[in-house]
């Protein structure tokens, strides 16, 4: 039995947010890999609550969600990991210092918060739902999951303390803080198991997933990955939209 875990935009899903749609060679190749008694999970950096519907449409009981950080096995969020709290507060302070537009995720929910209109009116975001608190304070909050910048960069540059938290750019007009680390997910399901890493596949396309693309187990890249990727892959399958998911799981010998 292999262990397989997928990211989901680029990979196992094609088409810009809102307009996604799954290939049926994927879900073909999906339902191949689970008759041959495979396990199959989610590998997301998106927060469970914006990733759960795509696991079950998809007939998925397993996830690494948050970044790597929310772990879901047997369709049960067991646990989500927050950012550093005080680091996180201390962005949002150095934001208003500076005048930068800032929201914040503080449940596992499809909702961001913000102080004002201005994260909405910059970015046009339609990625999850965006709603304004007058007087928004991280300090009222137990958790922060996530918190996003809207800039344009380099101007990130400018705040200090986000040298202490992990970020990554997926949009031109805002940075995502949050954790970045998919193989510790992935290394806490399989160890739950009792599996071995060595039977462990990765699948993924975007700068996101170099976290989990390390020596302890195989790496596919699809053909639409970047090319940062691409040279960390043990193998590089075809476009997502072009049976690339199919073509890996053939190649592999995996059913």
């Amino acid at each position: 039995m292999k262990y397989l875990f997928f990211d989901i935009d680029g990979t196992l899903a094609c088409g810009t947010p809102g307009r996604q749609y799954i290939p049926e060679s994927t879900k073909l190749a999906l339902q191949k890999l689970r008759d041959a008694g495979h396990f199959t999970a989610i590998a997301t950096g998106r927060a469970h609550a914006m990733a759960v519907n795509y696991m079950h449409q998809l007939g998925f009981e397993n996830m690494v969600s948050d970044g790597g950080y929310g772990v879901t096995i047997n369709d049960q969020l067991l646990s989500i990991t927050p950012l550093d709290y005080e680091p996180a507060c201390q962005l949002v302070d150095e934001c208003k210092a500076k005048n930068f537009i800032w929201a914040l995720q503080t449940e596992d929910s499809v909702i961001r918060y913000a102080p004002d209109n201005r994260f909405y009116e910059f970015t046009h975001d339609v990625y999850m739902k965006t709603k304004v608190v007058d007087g928004l304070d991280p300090r009222n909050y137990k958790n922060i999951y996530k918190v996003y910048v809207a800039c344009y960069a380099p101007h990130e540059e400018e705040l200090e303390t986000l040298k202490k938290l992990p970020h990554c750019r997926f949009h031109k007009e805002y940075l995502f803080v949050e954790p970045a680390d998919k193989a510790y997910g992935i290394r806490k399901i399989v160890d739950h198991f009792g599996g071995s890493y060595k039977d462990v596949i990765v699948f993924g396309d975007g700068l996101n997933d170099l976290s989990m693309f390390i020596d302890d187990w195989t790496c596919v890249a699809m053909g639409n990955a970047a090319e940062t990727l691409k040279e960390k892959a043990d193998y590089i399958t075809d476009d997502v939209d072009k049976d690339g998911i199919l073509n890996a799981c053939r190649h592999f010998h995996l059913f």
